[in-house]
């Protein structure tokens, strides 16, 4: 028993390096060979804690929680969303319920073709003819709106409000005070609220829901639900996302690569201008103020500059997938289980030539991007109309 469970470790770090080792942003040409260095097995499992991805773990919770849809809730009637596929070279399967030790209501050795009713962080409500059942987001590629004009991209969470923190701010697993903490914020951090509810605002941590009082928060402002501001500090789009905060060697320059990254990609885009995430964050030295953070160079993953700054490619990502006039000319994901810190598939790699992020403004108005990260853990993104 006790030689299985240390199998089981050892291939849950091989894992998970090589699922971060898809998260990082790839900076040979632009490093200082001369600063890189060997992560130690230490290191390597700090990395395993950070970005672990585990879908399936059960939250326990005091309060009330957000409540996804179930399944049993559509009908062979519901109209679907999205059409997609189950990947090639895996069964592909729907389950009655969400977590893979659940009865299978399809299992085909051969791809699926499979309408989506519902999209979660995790999990989406699929239909196969008849049947109807759980499929996980990773499972799934081909994804096409039905109606694409009217149906914003797959994975997109557009916020409905910002705000900044009062004080020192928890971001609980329920909807209660009770509770446990995902993370603690700072006084003055801003962040997007996807919904508010019951007098607590919802937020997207990494893949489960967080909650913050909203008696936490002030400057309360609405993200305008199309592109014409509702008033004029309305943002038309917003996007936070969330890291980890350890104090371990494999962490905290991450965490100030963040922030770094973070204020160098502010700045105005005029109608018809580009923007190319590479060069306006990069390069990717100390002399740009990045310190060293767990990099791949030459498929090794070492430590160097620029490590961290996939995350915030990743979040201006999720704020584009909101705006219909920013046309994304470059995106590459991550591995295939995605980058952990957001639901899978919504996630932009960065850091060298076929690891970019590249957009256009294709409004015929200016459009600003603001971008900060107090290095509490939170990760803001909003573009406002700059005209």
């Amino acid at each position: 028993m006790a030689a299985g469970i240390r199998m089981r470790k050892i291939l849950s770090l091989i894992l998970a390096c090589m699922l971060f080792a898809g998260c990082l942003p790839v900076v040979a040409e632009e490093a200082d060979e001369q600063s890189i260095d060997r992560l130690s097995q230490e290191t390597l499992r700090e990395i395993e804690e950070l970005d672990a991805i585990n879908d399936d773990d059960t939250v326990y919770v005091v309060g009330n929680t957000f409540h996804e849809p179930d399944a049993k809730e559509f009908s062979i009637s519901s109209p679907a969303i999205y059409t997609c596929k189950t990947l090639d070279g895996r069964m592909g399967i729907l389950y009655s319920d969400r977590s893979i030790e659940s009865e299978k209501v399809v299992s085909s050795n051969d791809r699926l073709n499979l309408e989506i009713l519902s999209v979660g962080l995790v999990w989406c409500v699929a239909r196969y003819g008849s049947d109807i059942g759980y499929v996980k987001r990773d499972k799934l590629t081909a994804i096409y709106a039905v109606d694409a004009e009217n149906t914003a991209p797959y994975g997109t969470l557009k916020s409905t409000y910002i705000a900044r923190t009062k004080n020192e701010t928890h971001v609980r697993k329920s909807m209660s005070d009770q509770d446990e903490d995902w993370v603690v914020l700072k006084p003055g951090t801003r962040v997007s609220l996807w919904r508010i509810t019951d007098g607590w605002g919802i937020v997207i941590y990494m893949r489960n829901y967080g909650y913050i009082q909203m008696t936490d928060l002030t400057e309360l402002v609405p993200v305008s639900p199309t592109d014409t501001p509702v008033r004029e500090d309305t943002p038309i789009g917003a996007y936070t996302s969330f890291y980890r905060m350890t104090d371990s060697e494999a962490n905290i320059g991450r965490i100030h690569n963040i922030a770094n990254a973070a204020s160098r990609l502010s700045r105005t885009l005029q109608p018809g201008e580009e923007l190319n995430y590479n060069k306006q964050v990069g390069p990717f030295r100390g002399t740009n103020g990045y310190e060293k953070a767990p990099v791949l160079v030459n498929g090794t993953t070492t430590l160097g500059y620029g490590g961290g700054v996939c995350q915030v490619s990743s979040t201006i990502y999720n704020v584009l997938l909101q705006l219909p006039g920013i046309t994304v000319l470059q995106r590459r994901p991550h591995g295939p289980s995605g980058a952990s810190y957001l639901p899978h598939g919504v996630d932009a790699a960065s850091g060298g030539t076929n690891l970019n992020l590249r957009f256009r403004n294709d409004y015929d108005f200016p459009v600003r991007i603001e971008a900060e990260s107090k290095g509490d853990g939170a990760l803001f993104m909003a573009i406002y109309r700059a005209d």
